[in-house]
């Protein structure tokens, strides 16, 4: 597993850790292919480990008894994810399913507690991982009630095009659709629409077939400012 090293480093969770952490979190780690549109888990699954994307991408989300979807996220590498389970043993709290094939670096939880049972200090590592997802669920919601429609999709195209605080060198092509982009923030697919062409007409974003482009960058970050 040493050699995926380099590119989890590219993480800013995996890189800060000591290298002793490091090594023992590849010596217990394996790797997992999923084919596009397979599942990982689903929410009320029993906590199954820790991961992180290093191919493809993860679509993060539920569905309701009423067949209605709520995507929260779609991660890319090196993201990790699954650590709330871990930390309270309890089912999983949404669904994960591949965007595409993607494969996935995997931490079993009964080793990966084993270990920290040996080693608590270690605690601390997986809690700073824990408080980084915090702080963005608060700025999400924050963005939810304070923010027009058009700077809150500004923000969420530069978060994920930064990995959400992840990436070192932000991905400026998203592989994304409007439809997702719209399920994650709670708008119409209309109102995404106009958002996305009115910036593409303003050289801010080049569109494409279930795909944005960021341009200008500079002006999508003034833009997700602008609580107007």
């Amino acid at each position: 597993m040493h050699d995926l090293r380099p590119q989890l480093l590219h993480g800013q969770w995996f890189r800060q850790l000591p290298t002793k952490v490091q090594d023992s979190l590849l010596a217990l780690a394996r790797t997992r292919e999923l084919a596009p549109g397979q599942c990982l888990f689903q929410r009320g699954d029993a906590p199954c480990g820790l991961y992180a994307v290093l191919d493809g991408a993860m679509r993060v989300g539920a569905v309701s008894s009423e067949g209605k979807e709520a995507l929260l996220t779609l991660v890319e590498a090196p993201y990790w994810f699954g650590e709330i389970s871990l930390f309270d043993g309890q089912p999983r709290t949404h669904d994960a399913f591949a965007e595409g094939a993607t494969r996935l670096l995997w931490l079993p939880q009964a080793p990966l507690l084993e270990w920290l049972a040996r080693e608590p200090q270690h605690w601390r590592e997986l809690a700073l991982l824990m408080s980084h997802k915090l702080r963005w669920v608060f700025v999400a919601l924050e963005q939810q009630s304070l923010l027009a429609a058009a700077p809150r999709v500004a923000h969420r195209l530069l978060q994920i095009a930064e990995g959400y605080g992840e990436r070192d060198i932000a991905q400026w092509r998203l592989q994304l659709s409007q439809e997702q982009l719209a399920l994650m923030l709670s708008l119409s697919r209309q109102t995404i629409n106009q958002i996305l062409r009115n910036l593409e007409q303003s050289g801010v974003l080049r569109l494409g077939y279930g795909e944005v482009e960021i341009v200008d960058a500079p002006r999508l970050r003034a833009m997700a400012q602008h609580p107007g």
